[in-house]
């Protein structure tokens, strides 16, 4: 009678060499593509919310000549600091009460969740902010924005407004007679730099038309 033999069948160490070296080489193409589309996603979400912002400005007439301080009413896309340097914030919104600055209750909903995209500057986001706002309004927080710099026609501004027209405006926060000298005359470059190894990317706004593209994908 043939005494019966139980083989398990297992990895050799070499099998399990090669198998560490393949994931090991998966892992180190894997992880550009995840940057690649990390600063894709930003550089979508924001132009976007550009050109939303811009929609929303054409679609609700603003003029008001009996109001000295009108424009401060245009549609707006703000970019600025979070308190304590805790990270970038982008907030969409009309100043309803033309006091030359954004509250939560002038601010757009966003339309994929339906919550305001607002935050302010006095406050902390490091946490990513609560659920009162949308998520999307933490570009630090969500996406791995660091800073943004702008130029050009933009320079060192963080409100792009929008008139009736879709022309893009600067400088109109503080406005106290209804004038058009806010209109941007030069393209505005915004920069935008990302945290690790993710590359950085820019967004352009043309005058007049307002028309925004990522640099580089034209057909954005």
């Amino acid at each position: 009678m043939k005494k019966l033999h139980n083989y398990k069948n297992g990895f050799t160490m070499i099998e399990l060499v090669i198998v560490i070296a393949v994931l090991g080489i998966l892992a180190a193409l894997a992880i550009p593509r995840m940057q690649r589309d990390r600063t894709q996603e930003a550089a979508d979400t924001i132009l976007s919310n550009i050109r939303y912002t811009q929609h929303m400005a054409i679609n609700d007439f603003k003029e008001k000549p009996e109001s000295n301080k009108w424009q401060r009413s245009f549609w707006q896309i703000q970019i600025d600091s979070c308190a304590n340097n805790s990270g970038i914030f982008m907030a969409i919104g009309s100043d309803l009460n033309n006091t030359g600055t954004l509250t939560q209750t002038d601010a757009a909903l966003d339309p994929i969740n339906g919550k305001p995209i607002f935050w302010d500057t006095t406050q902390d986001c490091s946490d990513g902010g609560d659920d009162t706002v949308s998520s999307n309004a933490f570009l630090t927080k969500k996406f791995g924005v660091a800073s943004i710099t702008t130029t050009g026609g933009c320079n060192g501004v963080n409100s792009i407004g929008f008139d009736h027209l879709g022309r893009p405006h600067i400088s109109f926060s503080d406005s106290k007679k209804p004038y058009y000298k806010s209109i941007m005359t030069s393209t505005c470059t915004m920069t935008f730099t990302m945290k690790g190894d993710a590359d950085d990317f820019s967004i352009q706004i043309e005058p007049e038309t307002g028309y925004a593209h990522i640099v580089g994908q034209n057909a954005s």
